[in-house]
């Protein structure tokens, strides 16, 4: 089958409007496509759903993944109706996709409301200088659940 990108993005707007207009979200769409088909579709959930992780990319993969029965979504590409934001593009590299198109820029997005921008720039600060405190403790305790895992016959690597 030919590679349609067009028809794939035009799916992910579409979703950004309908699903906007039915008040499950904000206006992000986002479809992943296999082999020149559909497999995943997902929108911007966080205030239907009263969840902050159900951007579009985030459900988009997680209908994927229930598609496939896996969480490899290696041989994937995924459209998404806005530059993805840094959870979401962690998302698309965790799920180990293939592509990414996009429409909309993350300056869009920011100028309707959405600053995802802050998020890029305050992942690259150190610690001690971002706006969220963060602290670590227990670390020698929590550090005993990685030993077993480096030890577990029976684990399933990701």
């Amino acid at each position: 089958m030919p590679h349609q990108p067009e028809k794939f993005m035009r799916r992910a707007i579409e979703l950004s409007r309908q699903k906007m207009e039915e008040n499950h979200g904000g206006p992000f769409g986002a479809v992943i496509v296999k082999n020149g088909s559909i497999i995943g579709e997902g929108w911007n959930m966080v205030t239907s759903s009263a969840d902050p992780t159900a951007h579009a990319e985030v459900t988009a993969i997680r209908a994927a993944c229930k598609s496939l029965g896996d969480f490899k979504l290696e041989g994937c590409e995924i459209y998404t109706s806005c530059e993805p934001c840094p959870m979401c593009l962690a998302a698309i590299y965790w799920a180990r996709l293939d592509k990414i198109y996009y429409a909309n820029t993350r300056k869009d997005a920011a100028a309707i409301g959405f600053d995802d921008d802050f998020l890029y720039h305050e992942i690259t600060l150190p610690e001690a200088e971002r706006k969220l405190p963060i602290q670590r403790m227990l670390a020698g305790e929590a550090k005993t659940v990685f030993d077993s895992w480096t030890k577990k016959t029976d684990k399933t690597l990701y």
